[in-house]
């Protein structure tokens, strides 16, 4: 018995088929194997071929069928894991009748923030959780202004992950987690964001059926059996965003815990179990994928939760589980400046010894990592990078790269005062062993400077999203039975006997920021 995952990512996708009885990953393969294309037709626009997702899947599909040598009857259920944040357009053929506005495209800023000013901040907040901002309801109305012929051909407005299901089974259909995150959810109604489509003239049967995020989602369909080679009627019983999924695939489910990654940007998603926003939204706040699906429990203390307000509130289906997502965009964006211009005849795992002659503080020198554009952290400014304290006579190379490792995990720390504010308090972080994780100065520097437990684990997305399937396909009674196999590689505790310099040197660094 089997399960496949599927993540669709916008350099490529890539498909992971685990063994439901061990949790072990037996095949997996991704497409293109060159990073796949971003159309940017202007200056600040990213578009995608919808079409090409399903290209690249089909493709990663042969592969591990024919690695594993898999009898297709014996894959019993399907997740998707995909790109947040981009918007697909379909007609009533159910084509796509545009290429996709994918995450990182830009143009709809000013939608978003006239929408904000106009309905107001606190509507907003208190309603969506979030500003509108750049996400899908903006994209659509940058859409209905501009293109407003294919804006009226429009039947379905769907998510990236969302066009796969349809591909896969014929029905257009969302969830809960998904109108979150394109600012589609209306947190204090549970329904739709009437109010925000009103506002931006889009009619509220554009949107799919609700599914479950996990549960049957629909079944593949006999034209997507025949180009995948998988079974007619395989279930699909799991999907959710790429960073929802990736806390999934860290096993992180409850208030108090949270997953991060730290590549060329970073995030912290931490998952808060009562509903609340940040004021400045500095922070983004979306349904997790067990939002509304865990047992509500009068009982559980403010630890548990990790707030102070009460323990947990009973929405129409269950407990609140939201995740708050931090995003830095100058995290291991750094780290490869600094090999490139300090360092360039180190590897980086030399970079990483070198670093280690430094102490706990860099003595004195501090690095702020925001050179990668305009941070929404600090409020959307972008102050750039920059290095203070810098001594000739005193500070060498083994200090600059110290205090860049620093500067990175001090922008993490930051984020987390304002999830902290909101509610949450974070005792354990988990996070694949890879990238900024593979250095013992960043991971140590951040257990110190937060007070929490880091754990390294040995997971990815597709893996991840294969594991929701058989939670949703009921093959696994609860996530931890999903997850009983997730290997944690490595245990990081805060080092309380550094836990004075490590604040000394945050302390130092915040002045510069605030």
């Amino acid at each position: 018995m089997y399960l496949l995952g599927y993540d669709i990512g916008s350099s490529s996708v890539k498909a992971s088929l685990v063994d439901a009885q061990s949790g072990a990953c037996i095949a997996s393969a991704s497409y293109p194997k060159t990073e796949a294309p971003i159309k940017a037709v202007r200056p600040g626009w990213a578009e995608q071929v919808p079409d090409d997702w399903w290209a690249y899947l089909k493709a990663s599909t042969a592969d591990i069928m024919a690695q594993s040598q898999v009898a297709k009857e014996d894959v019993k259920a399907i997740g998707i894991s995909y790109q947040m944040h981009g918007l697909v357009c379909v007609g009533k053929d159910l084509r796509p009748l545009r290429d996709s506005i994918i995450w990182c495209d830009s143009r709809a800023v000013p939608f978003g923030q006239r929408a904000f000013a106009e309905l107001g901040s606190e509507r907003c907040l208190s309603h969506l959780l979030n500003s509108p901002g750049n996400f899908t309801a903006s994209k659509l109305a940058w859409v209905r202004e501009n293109e407003p012929e294919t804006f009226h051909k429009i039947f379905k407005v769907m998510l990236p992950g969302d066009y796969i299901a349809l591909r896969l089974s014929g029905i257009p259909a969302t969830t809960v987690s998904g109108l979150s995150e394109g600012m589609m959810w209306d947190f204090a109604e549970e329904r739709p964001a009437k109010f925000l489509l009103d506002y931006f003239g889009v009619p509220a049967d554009m949107l799919a059926e609700q599914v479950p995020t996990f549960g049957l989602q629909g079944e593949v369909c006999a034209a997507a059996a025949a180009e995948l080679g998988l079974a007619a009627g395989t279930p699909i019983t799991y999907r959710a965003g790429d960073q929802p999924n990736n806390a999934l695939s860290l096993d992180v489910f409850e208030p108090g815990e949270a997953a991060t990654t730290a590549g060329t940007s970073g995030v912290v998603y931490g998952v808060l179990g009562h509903v609340a926003y940040d004021p400045q939204s500095r922070v983004n706040t979306f349904a997790h994928v067990n939002h509304g699906l865990a047992p509500y429990n009068p009982t559980a203390t403010d630890e548990q939760t990790g707030s102070s307000q009460a323990p947990q509130i009973e929405g129409s289906r269950g407990a609140v589980r939201l995740g708050v997502l931090l995003c830095i965009n100058g995290t291991g964006i750094l780290n490869s400046w600094m090999r490139r211009t300090v360092a360039p005849t180190l590897s980086y795992s030399e970079m990483n010894d070198c670093a280690a002659q430094a102490p706990i503080g860099a003595d004195g020198l501090s690095i702020l990592p925001f050179g990668n554009g305009a941070e929404r952290v600090l409020c959307d400014r972008e102050i750039g990078a920059s290095i203070h304290g810098l001594n000739f006579n005193r500070h060498g190379q083994p200090h600059m790269l110290r205090a860049a490792q620093e500067g990175i995990v001090f922008s993490f720390a930051y984020g987390m005062e304002v999830m902290k504010q909101m509610g949450m308090n974070l005792q354990t972080i988990r996070a694949g062993q890879a990238n900024m994780f593979l250095s013992p100065i960043f991971r140590q520097t951040l257990a110190g400077v937060t007070g929490a437990t880091i754990e390294l684990c040995d997971t990815d997305g597709s893996v991840g999203a294969a594991r929701g399937a058989g939670i949703g396909a009921g093959i696994y009674a609860d996530h931890r039975e999903a997850f009983a196999a997730l290997k944690k590689l490595q245990v990081i505790e805060p080092d309380a006997k550094n836990e004075a310099a490590y604040r000394e040197a945050y302390e130092r660094w915040l002045k510069l920021i605030i």
